[in-house]
């Protein structure tokens, strides 16, 4: 049924994106950050191939393929981790399956502080919790963010701690200076080690 959506998107529907691949699932399941990444692209490669079969063209559709990542709170392991995927799902697209377009070789995806990360007791740390994943996020490379409220831990949010979490990002995207610039841990001996060893 997924490979139907998908043919049908790249012959009447080019703009629409028919994947979000979610990752999240498996890393709130108990799945590590490297975990979460391998069985996403397990599930995009599957996906790949069924619509090769179909004798769709890779170029035709990967451009429109996005993924939702869980993102802890270890900042330079997250960040590392994001830009380890996004070397390897380049590599995929051109070197597995032929990509010609740049656009293909791409790696969108959201990522938002997992849920398991925030904690019922005093909640309010939970906005600590929630700025230093965002951090991460841009760290890595995201191109969107969603993010729990604070007493997500334990309730439906209110009006006004989601306000409070939309805030949160909404300073840290205009307020800090993060997101001018495009990779600002690259060169750092410390993270590119750890991107490797991600990527490895």
């Amino acid at each position: 049924m997924s490979t139907d959506i998908l043919e049908f998107c790249v012959h009447h529907l080019p703009r629409f994106y028919p994947y979000n691949i979610r990752g999240i699932i498996i890393r709130e399941a108990g799945a590590n950050m490297v975990q979460e990444g391998a069985y996403a692209f397990a599930n995009a490669i599957a996906y790949i191939q069924e619509a090769l079969k179909r004798e769709l063209k890779i170029d035709d559709f990967a451009p429109r393929f996005s993924f939702f990542f869980a993102t802890g709170l270890q900042v330079f392991e997250e960040a590392a981790r994001y830009r380890a995927l996004r070397r390897l799902w380049a590599r995929l697209m051109k070197e597995r399956f032929g990509s010609q377009n740049p656009n293909s070789m791409l790696l969108r995806f959201t990522g938002t502080v997992g849920g398991s990360t925030y904690r019922a007791r005093e909640p309010e740390n939970n906005i600590v919790r929630e700025a230093y994943g965002l951090l991460a996020n841009i760290l890595g490379g995201a191109q969107g963010m969603l993010q729990p409220a604070m007493d997500e831990a334990y309730a439906i949010p209110t009006e006004q701690t989601a306000r409070l979490s939309l805030r949160t990002q909404q300073i840290l995207a205009y307020e800090t200076g993060v997101t001018k610039v495009v990779d600002p841990l690259g060169g750092s001996y410390f993270v590119e080690t750890l991107t490797n060893q991600l990527e490895e």
